[in-house]
């Protein structure tokens, strides 16, 4: 077996293509972290009411919804390329945003527009990573390669939110924009240097692999896809109706595979906790304002992001342990502790114990990942994580704008409590349902231990 305590280590030594894939994630969470509490504040200041910041809010995570459509995209393009081209339309569209700031352009109703424009470009990210991530970690080491990636995405994203909260009473709004806007240039280039290769490399030398060899999708020189597109003699790509056709049925499959799952339960408990994160994104700032303002945002927002951290750093230790009474034991846990940082008068415990509280939401996110890789057909990955990621988070924008009534109509404390709600009900529903309690550890976990019958070999 091998030691979680030294393999990350080992991954990014020797495992180029990968330390190359989470560089240029690590610069554009970054970024997206200034951007996002730059647009959040900048409409809070702007405006000072609790519902235009959920509006903006909303905006920013309503195009998430397109994850379903995303995914079969992803399963028939050229992956590295698409990150690329994302990561500079990205890069465009925030550049403009700081140039309307910087000549007293940037109002409301335009930023909220470009971040609905934006967000709808990066959705195509996280079934890219289900996509790539197998390609470039063996399979033994993918809890570990998805833990890292985690704590780039999950976690230091969260982190950087706060050091940006602290950054803009020194440099304003359009200065963190103008910073975002570089930051995908990075990121791209750092992308673009990315070559998918054999699965398993890391276990060798230094190596950078230009050949694909997983499912026919070359994501070096030319892009066959799979649907028939060789993109060598004659033009022999299909019509637009072709392309349709190929696609409902790509999603159509992706469906199936999920079809009769534990998965399709599990989706409908993220969903649950996913409204009512939705309002905690809105209720956040808000409740903020009332124990410190700024300072206390930055604190909080880095808290957040510190126990993100802590739990996907930590998940390799617990892929042992059943996912069933972990996922229903952590998660009271966690709305224990979110309802004691809510009600302590100290501005320090209330940070370390909403800090605490998502913890165990940073290991499951990698645990996550991790069986969707092992339990499914790699072929498969891009359409089921976008799938799964749609219906999950489809209920954020809802929970965003119900965040804003809450604080209009409670007091900011009691209405941040409530966001303890989405931990409660994962925990009790867990523990009611002894379907999902008797669910087997990440380590253990086989294809007929979740009903899934794709096929148990998930490559």
């Amino acid at each position: 077996m091998i030691d979680p305590t030294t393999d990350r280590g080992h991954l990014l030594r020797r495992n180029a293509p990968f330390r190359r894939f989470l560089a240029g994630e690590f610069v554009t969470n970054l970024g997206d972290s200034l951007y996002a509490v730059a647009v959040l504040w900048f409409a809070l200041q702007t405006s000072g009411s609790p519902l235009v910041v959920s509006v903006v809010n909303a905006a920013l995570l309503t195009p998430w919804l397109l994850q379903f459509a995303a995914g079969a995209v992803v399963d028939r393009v050229d992956v590295v390329r698409l990150l690329v081209v994302v990561q500079l339309l990205q890069g465009v569209g925030v550049a403009g945003l700081a140039v309307a700031g910087a000549t007293g352009r940037l109002a409301v109703p335009l930023l909220t527009a470009v971040v609905a424009a934006l967000a709808g470009l990066a959705v195509t990210l996280t079934p890219v990573q289900a996509r790539l991530v197998p390609r470039l970690v063996a399979d033994e080491r993918l809890s570990t390669g998805n833990g890292l990636l985690a704590t780039v995405t999950l976690g230091l994203d969260t982190v950087f939110e706060a050091v940006g909260g602290l950054l803009i009473p020194v440099f304003g709004v359009e200065a963190l924009l103008a910073a975002d806007a570089a930051t995908f240039l990075v990121a791209a280039v750092l992308f673009a240097r990315v070559r998918p290769g054999l699965t398993g490399g890391d276990d060798g030398a230094d190596t950078d692999v230009d050949t694909a060899t997983d499912g026919g999708d070359t994501d070096s020189g030319g892009d066959t896809g799979s649907g028939g597109d060789t993109g060598s003699g004659g033009d022999s790509r299909p019509s637009v109706s072709d392309a349709v056709t190929a696609y409902v049925a790509d999603t159509r499959e992706g469906i199936a595979a999920l079809r009769g799952t534990v998965f399709v339960e599990l989706v409908g408990v993220s969903a649950v906790f996913h409204l009512a994160l939705g309002a905690t994104l809105t209720l956040l700032p808000v409740y903020a304002a009332t124990r410190g303002g700024a300072g206390t945002y930055g604190l909080l927002l880095g808290a957040f992001g510190v126990g993100r951290v802590v739990g996907t750093n930590v998940a390799d230790r617990l892929t042992g342990l059943p996912y069933g009474w972990f996922r229903a034991g952590t998660s009271l846990a966690a709305a224990g502790a979110w309802v004691a940082s809510v009600a302590t008068t100290s501005r320090l415990a209330a940070v370390v114990l909403f800090g605490l509280a998502w913890v165990p939401a940073g290991a499951n996110g990698v645990f996550v990942s991790t069986l969707n890789q092992r339990l499914f057909p790699s072929e498969l990955l891009g359409r089921v994580s976008s799938l799964k990621g749609t219906a999950s988070t489809a209920t954020l924008p809802v929970g965003s704008l119900l965040g804003g009534v809450a604080a209009t109509l409670l007091d900011a404390r009691t209405a941040m409590a409530l966001g303890a709600t989405g931990f409660a009900f994962v925990g009790l529903w867990f523990c009611l349902r002894p379907r999902l309690r008797r669910l087997p550890s990440v380590r253990a976990a086989t294809p007929a231990a979740f009903d899934v019958t794709v096929g148990d070999d998930p490559e």
